[in-house]
């Protein structure tokens, strides 16, 4: 696990928060933790909806660019808006206390605008795939 602070690098506190480590991150990839727990959106009877794994990716997402911003002497963008190109899952609800492990790859990226694919799963299991397109909606300052 790295020794990153991810309250630094995205906006996200309490409920919304879902990642709560990053593993790795590269030029063009990270990869995050997180662990289902009732606090999150989407919980409903010891389990989550699989929707929130998107946000698990954006997340990450948020984490990866804030940290390479950081390294070069910019601020974290913590505004950001986020559309999905597209996502696949392949399983609808996620029990409760579920390690997950969060993927993300960086496609291209140009001025405010990226594409990032990523992957969640748990173990050998892909719960759920998706390609988010961001903008980034604040200066670097």
């Amino acid at each position: 696990m790295l020794n990153i602070d991810i309250d630094s690098l995205i906006p996200h506190r309490k409920k919304i928060k879902i990642i709560s480590g990053v593993l790795d991150i590269q030029e063009n990839s990270a990869v995050s933790t997180a662990i289902v727990n009732p606090q999150w959106p989407l919980y409903e009877k010891e389990k989550v909806n699989s929707l929130v794994l998107i946000e698990a990716i954006a997340q990450t997402a948020a984490v990866y660019e804030g940290y390479k911003r950081k390294k070069k002497g910019l601020s974290a963008v913590k505004g950001w808006l986020v559309g999905i190109k597209n996502a696949e899952f392949y399983i609808e609800r996620i029990p409760v206390n579920t390690n997950l492990i969060i993927m993300l790859e960086s496609r291209y990226s140009f001025d405010k605008y990226g594409v990032v694919e990523g992957t969640v799963k748990t173990g050998d299991k892909v719960l759920a795939t998706a390609t988010l397109q961001a903008m980034r909606l604040n200066e670097d300052s």
